[in-house]
């Protein structure tokens, strides 16, 4: 989208202006922030002066907003990474150990500042108008290869990012782009997003696809076979990861398939 790379760019100027008189904790809070409102601001322009149809088109209406389809999202998302991180803790492939004096709270405030606004604009870009109108011309099936084979491929400029691991960050796309299709929200989608990213970080105190963020008190660490706990990457790029992800697909596939509402040319809901 034209409309969203020009409202980045506008947004990451100013931030460049300014970053300066950020203070250094909060900047890559801000830098995702300005990402965020690039996006948002794109598919604003693209509503109001491309495309009529509006946020329902895109599945960010007000019916998609429903507590029920966050709570499968973030539920469902959750419980991918969860379940297989408690069965390495069992295991003994992965261990909690004492981590710099801090405040957990405090840390967990500072990750979500970051991780809110980074998964809203990576659903915008990938799951966003782009899906959206992949859709019309091959379907979902079709919008779900393309934009989660995107959503893999940006991951490969992460640290540690190796094929194995960017494959199981494009299945998870599969399972974001599912999410969408049987739900009919982003917004659900977005939470499935959250939730993963909060349950390795916020809760494990873990990297999340090779970044690293604060960890007071304790850290869950690596101590299995990469194949299985993700080594570097963290442990959404093992295989476990990837064996939640199927099973919490397979959960979301037998969703009957609920398109978002196309809205009507000229409005902009």
């Amino acid at each position: 989208m034209l409309a969203s790379a020009a409202g980045i760019i506008g947004l990451r100027l100013v931030h460049s202006f300014v970053s300066p008189w950020i203070p250094v904790a909060a900047r890559e809070a801000s830098f995702v922030t300005v990402m965020a409102g690039g996006m948002l601001i794109g598919h604003l322009w693209t509503f109001r002066v491309v495309d009529g149809r509006g946020w329902r088109f895109v599945g960010l209406g007000r019916e998609s907003s429903r507590p029920s389809l966050l709570g499968i999202g973030a539920g469902l998302g959750a419980a991918a990474i969860a379940i297989p991180a408690a069965s390495l803790l069992a295991l003994g492939w992965l261990r909690i150990q004492p981590a710099m004096d801090g405040s957990s709270l405090g840390a967990a405030a500072s990750s979500l500042a970051v991780l809110v606004p980074a998964s809203l604009w990576e659903e915008l870009l990938v799951r966003g108008y782009a899906f959206a109108t992949v859709r019309e011309r091959w379907g979902p099936t079709g919008a779900v290869i393309a934009t989660s084979l995107l959503f893999g491929g940006l991951h490969f400029v992460n640290t540690g990012a190796t094929l194995g691991a960017v494959a199981i960050v494009t299945l998870a796309g599969c399972f974001l782009g599912l999410n969408l299709v049987r739900t009919g929200s982003l917004y659900a989608a977005w939470a499935a997003h959250l939730a993963w990213n909060v349950v390795l970080v916020v809760v494990m105190h873990t990297t999340v696809s090779g970044l690293a963020m604060d960890a007071p008190d304790y850290r869950i660490v690596d101590s299995g076979p990469d194949w299985a706990t993700g080594g570097a990457w963290g442990p959404e790029g093992g295989l476990f990861a990837a064996f939640g992800i199927a099973i919490a697909s397979w959960i979301i596939f037998r969703r009957p398939a609920r398109r978002p509402e196309p809205g009507r040319r000229g409005t902009h809901e």
